[in-house]
């Protein structure tokens, strides 16, 4: 069946969002609206890398998360044209479930320069005081949003099929007061649909799997020379999904409960992954994204603004933007307003901001003795923290000959073992310094290489080659 009450669709999210929420529950409204900032993450992660200039080489294969093209390309170039969802709730008697389906569309933005005549000329580069204007891929974010009754999704549930309109705008430059060119944005036609059904589940809890299946469906199809930036036009980008329950809980999909991991288990989840979203101990809303994260993940509040690039620490992002030079700047604000405003974020970023970026304890644990943490106490990881280890005197059984500290053996590393050079090592003789015993119960000998003229460097420093007890042989005294 097509769904067509209380859904909304277009390029006005903040409106929209308001729209749907204002019909939800406050708590419910108040956990898409915190969700938001943590969506936004996705939506815009990889948008513009740094050094934010469409001309670095970086910013020129766009979109590298929940792309979801048309099936016309997708099947024959292994692109994706749609992603599935599955997880299990519990609904009570009357729910309603709430879907914001987000996406961004990628719009051309063409920069024409003013001619004498009232004539506009496309061209490569337009040079403004403030900034260099280049062609561009930019990102319009589009929402279709449903509110329906849980009790409606049982059997074949339902099909809302949707569609974004194409359309051009046309943006008018001016500087002193007299044109100097223009920008010309254009979007293409984009088709979907979204699939929602429940199955309940068998047990004696109220427990249905609910699966949402995002589509497109757009009928474009590529010439035989097109790339993947042909199809980005026709695409959803970033394509992710928030739902809510105004009365019911959703289950994790990483630790549920006991009785309910063989139905987790049993949820298909293709090209997305849901989470819970909101504080630790709510479970009424999940984001179901292409990034995979773990439950009730958060924005960092250290962080200071949207950065767009979860490749690099945000300390070491902001002092390399701040370093750019002024023409580099320039360009990077020419190149999209988004990446103007991380190049004015970093440009004015206070020293005590700074500071924040550079480390942040989030809790603390005891990892000292447990009969009493002091100055003198080793950590736990210490040998010398465990009475019952002592690695200058253990022994360990190898071929019946207790081996330990100052015992003599030949080195026979085995296959096994990833590091190459200690192959160079076969048959050598060897000094074993130490025996440690690792967290995992395994034992390991430490050994200086007899002949090697730095052992006494290495011996100094407590720097050694170790081996398992199955890859050296004892030598007898005096060998």
């Amino acid at each position: 069946m097509s769904l067509q009450p209380d859904t909304r669709s277009g390029s006005r999210p903040d409106s929209q969002s308001e729209t749907l929420l204002g019909v939800l529950p406050d708590t419910l409204a108040e956990r898409f609206s915190t969700a938001r900032q943590l969506a936004d993450a996705v939506l815009f992660e990889g948008y513009v890398l740094y050094p934010y200039r469409a001309s670095a080489a970086k910013n020129r294969l766009r979109w590298q998360f929940g792309v979801l093209v048309p099936p016309g390309y997708g099947t024959e170039q292994g692109e994706h044209s749609a992603q599935r969802t599955e997880c299990v709730i519990e609904p009570r008697r009357g729910a309603r479930l709430a879907v914001q389906l987000r996406f961004l569309r990628a719009q051309w933005r063409t920069v024409q320069r003013a001619e004498d005549g009232g004539r506009f000329v496309t061209v490569p580069e337009l040079e403004l005081a403030d900034r260099v204007l280049v062609p561009w891929h930019e990102g319009v974010e589009e929402r279709i949003e449903l509110l329906l009754p849980v009790e409606k999704l049982a059997g074949d549930g339902i099909e809302h099929r949707f569609a974004v309109a194409a359309r051009e705008e046309v943006e008018e430059l001016r500087e002193g007061g007299a044109p100097v060119g223009r920008l010309v944005r254009s979007c293409e036609r984009l088709d979907g649909v979204l699939r929602l059904r429940t199955q309940e589940l068998p047990g004696p809890y109220r427990a249905v799997r609910l699966t949402a299946e995002v589509a497109n469906t757009s009928p474009w199809r590529p010439a035989p020379d097109d790339r993947r930036e042909a199809a980005l036009p026709y695409a959803l980008v970033s394509a992710h999904l928030l739902l809510g329950l105004d009365h019911g809980a959703f289950l994790s999909a990483t630790d549920p409960p006991e009785w309910a991991r063989g139905a987790v288990a049993e949820c298909r989840n293709e090209h997305t992954w849901p989470v819970l979203v909101g504080p630790v101990g709510t479970s009424d809303a999940v984001l179901s994204s292409p990034i995979i994260l773990e439950d009730h993940p958060q924005v960092a509040p250290e962080s200071p603004g949207a950065l767009y690039d979860a490749t690099e620490i945000d300390e070491i992002l902001a002092l390399r933007t701040a370093a750019l030079t002024d023409r580099e700047k320039r360009e990077a604000r020419g190149t999209d307003p988004r990446a103007g405003a991380v190049i004015d974020l970093a440009d004015s970023l206070p020293a005590e901001v700074l500071e924040r970026l550079h480390g942040a304890v989030r809790a603390l644990r005891e990892v000292t003795s447990p009969t009493g943490p002091t100055a003198t106490d080793q950590p736990w990881w210490d040998p010398g923290n465990d009475p019952e280890v002592d690695p200058e005197r253990d022994r360990v059984l190898v071929d019946g000959h207790p081996v330990g500290a100052g015992s003599r053996v030949r080195l026979r590393p085995g296959r096994r073992r990833t590091d190459a050079q200690d192959l160079f090592l076969a048959g050598r003789t060897a000094l074993v310094e130490a025996v440690l015993h690792d967290v995992d119960g395994s034992v390991h000998l430490a050994v200086t290489v007899e002949g090697d003229p730095g052992a006494d460097l290495w011996r100094a420093q407590g720097r050694f080659r170790y081996f398992q007890p199955d890859e050296v042989t004892p030598l007898p005294e005096g060998a």
